[in-house]
This record gives C-alpha cells, sequence and structure tokens, in this order.
C-alpha cells in the first residue's frame, strides 16, 4: 500500500506519481546517477524529458578532500548547461546547495578517499534534486553510497 494518495503510471520500466511532486524529481537524479554508461544516460535523459523533468549528469573522481569544491562547481555547470537552471544566484545557489547537502550525507564514509562517481540532476517546475553515487577507493575493498537532496526554486 502507498502512503501517497495518487494514481501511479509505469513508462518505460519507470514507476512515476501522477501529481509530479519532489518524489518523481529526486527519482529521476538517482536513477541517472546510477547509470551506467553515456548511452543509458542519454537514453534516460529522454526518456525523462518526454515526462517533463529536465535533467543533467556529470562525472568526477579523485581524492575527496581536493575535490568537494570541483564536484559542486562541476554539478552547477552541468545544470547550466543542460537549461535546468538560469545564471542567477538563486538558481546556482541553490544546486550547490543541494550538491553540498548530498555530499554531506556520504562525507563520514568518504573523507581521506579516493572517490568516484555520478551526479544526477533533475528538475521540474519549482523542484530540484540532486543525486550522487560515490564509489570508494580501499585498497581492493572498495565501496559504494549515495547522497540525495531536495531544493524548491520559486518560479
Amino acid at each position: 500500500m502507498s502512503f501517497f494518495p495518487v494514481s501511479r503510471e509505469n513508462k518505460g520500466g519507470i514507476v512515476f506519481l501522477n501529481d509530479h511532486n519532489s518524489r518523481d524529481v529526486a527519482k529521476a537524479a538517482l536513477i541517472l546517477a546510477l547509470s551506467d554508461n553515456r548511452d543509458e544516460e542519454l537514453k534516460l535523459k529522454e526518456n525523462f524529458k518526454a515526462k517533463g523533468i529536465k535533467t543533467a549528469a556529470v562525472d568526477f573522481g579523485g581524492e575527496f578532500s581536493s575535490i568537494a569544491t570541483k564536484i559542486i562547481e562541476r554539478a552547477v555547470v552541468a545544470a547550466k548547461r543542460e537549461g535546468l537552471i538560469m545564471s542567477t544566484h538563486v538558481e546556482e545557489g541553490a544546486v550547490a546547495g543541494a550538491t553540498h547537502e548530498a555530499l554531506s550525507q556520504a562525507s563520514q564514509k568518504i573523507i581521506g578517499f579516493n572517490v568516484g562517481g555520478k551526479i544526477g540532476i533533475a528538475k521540474r517546475g519549482e523542484h530540484l534534486s540532486v543525486a550522487i553515487f560515490l564509489g570508494i577507493g580501499l585498497l581492493h575493498l572498495n565501496d559504494v553510497t549515495i547522497g540525495l537532496a531536495h531544493r524548491a526554486i520559486p518560479k
């Protein structure tokens, strides 16, 4: 039983709620961040676009302490490049803040380690979500984690 009193639609193997809420946008960002390669990413972006969700994705990697600010910058640049946001203080700040929040959720596991992963960004209406999938390098004992954050951007 769903806690959300709305109908559901299944299109392309992805179930979306029909009220176009923040949950759908967060799901899109997370699915995009988990995509395996560029071809899959492009197919997902087209699928989300058909549902009215604008998306962007960007890969990153390196030693976390030295690339944390670069990850946030890359998210903002990708969101602008793909037309999710305009070059305004409010919209750039929303992407930067959500990216920082998503990184903060994983920070206890990743400080001092090499990380690599993908940022998925999704926006529809006032809802913007950023999901970060991180692979954490530790010898041959790799670990994974995710972070997810939401911001509302006034129309």
